[in-house]
């Protein structure tokens, strides 16, 4: 019987575990996550600011829950805790580094780049979170294009904030990555924008892909898990 060689991936904007209810459960993101068992997962928006009194710091909890080996962007830092995303891998991590793609005075912003050491061989994984103005996500889509160049096999995770569709960020996107998701997932209650994205190549690496219906309650946003072929 043949190797199963597939890297399962999840990416979410989990808007701080505070789901439709107003209550802050980062169990509740921890279990949607874990039902689809993600091999490697980025997740935007992760708060440790301590709404609960006594509540544990949020980049942990996800961190030891979902996975071996982690690497965080805390974009703002604050004394009552900080903010910004995560990638988790069930595998070794290498060659990290934290891309500002942050544009003029408007929020700070990054890209997580990583190599990922799977059974398979390495993957390149880039997580981005990216602005809320037209201009400031052209700037991030330019230096992402530089960013995810390289010889390895390469998946792009994240919120885009790109809502238009056939707008020149998802042309340039859709052109670099043959493989690439656009599920409606914002609002989660009843999603009408595809902000949350998958990207892969080379061509024919993308699977199958699906939204999680679930994750309504848990962020404003749902999931996206995508069944990626290695080799």
């Amino acid at each position: 019987m043949p190797e199963r060689r597939r890297v399962r991936v999840m990416t979410w904007n989990i808007h701080g575990g505070l789901g439709l209810d107003g209550h802050r459960d980062l169990d509740r993101i921890v279990a949607i996550a874990q039902r689809h068992d993600p091999d490697i997962v980025a997740l935007q928006e992760v708060g440790s600011r301590k709404q609960i009194p006594g509540a544990a710091e949020a980049f942990a909890v996800l961190s030891s829950a979902l996975g071996n080996h982690f690497t965080e962007s805390r974009m703002v830092t604050a004394p009552d805790g900080d903010y910004g995303h995560v990638v988790i891998s069930r595998w070794p991590l290498s060659e990290i580094r934290v891309h500002d793609i942050s544009y003029r005075k408007r929020e700070p912003r990054a890209a997580i780049e990583v190599l990922v050491h799977t059974p398979f061989g390495p993957l390149h994984v880039v997580s981005a979170h990216f602005g809320l103005s037209f201009a400031e996500r052209r700037h991030q889509t330019e230096r992402l294009v530089r960013i995810v160049r390289g010889p390895h096999r390469t998946v792009l995770l994240g919120d885009f904030n790109h809502w238009h569709w056939g707008g020149s960020v998802q042309k340039t996107l859709d052109k670099l990555f043959p493989g690439h998701s656009h599920f409606r997932t914002f609002p989660s209650f009843f999603p009408l924008f595809a902000l949350d994205r998958v990207y892969c190549r080379p061509s024919g690496m993308l699977l199958e892909s699906w939204t999680e219906e679930r994750g309504w309650a848990a962020s404003d946003h749902l999931p996206v898990i995508a069944e990626l072929a290695m080799g």
